[in-house]
């Protein structure tokens, strides 16, 4: 998968690269999203955000412009996100889940939020269901077995 990650820091770069394994073809940037970096998106199937980018409706409109169809956010916050905008657009939603950074020390933050991020990407790259971690409508296949699954065994 073709990514570009907004809002690197220094701290970030390294726990990245360890957890993707050179798998995913990811372009590190400091610089935050908004609609003046919106370009550095070109080409690529997803972005990668933190809670100070800017993931406005307009932001999201040019996104989707460019051809992005997924957008991982590096935290459990995806508030910064216009949920509807990308919806509207289909692009997929996903967030680090809490339970994955549950009892962290703080200076293994990095390398955890890294790992969920790569794991995230993988998991849409190999089309599977995303589970806590997304954002969307939840309306993939695997989730539907589940409900499905579950509505099975309360019928009993």
């Amino acid at each position: 998968m073709r990514v570009v990650a907004y809002s690197i820091k220094s701290t970030e770069k390294e726990p990245l690269a360890i957890a993707n394994r050179k798998k995913h073809e990811i372009t590190l940037i400091s610089n935050s999203l908004c609609a003046e970096t919106v370009f550095y998106a070109e080409g690529k199937d997803a972005v990668v955000v933190f809670t100070d980018d800017d993931v406005s409706a307009n932001v999201i409109h040019k996104l989707a412009d460019l051809g992005i169809k997924y957008i991982a956010t590096r935290s459990i916050d995806s508030s910064h996100i216009d949920h509807k905008e990308a919806s509207s657009h289909n692009i997929k939603i996903a967030s680090v889940p809490p339970w994955a950074l549950s009892g962290i020390p703080e200076n293994e933050l990095p390398m955890a939020l890294a790992s969920q991020t790569i794991n995230n990407l993988d998991k849409w790259e190999g089309r599977k269901c995303l589970g806590e971690a997304c954002i969307c409508s939840r309306s993939c296949d695997q989730h539907h077995k589940e409900v499905n699954i579950k509505s099975d065994r309360d019928d009993k």
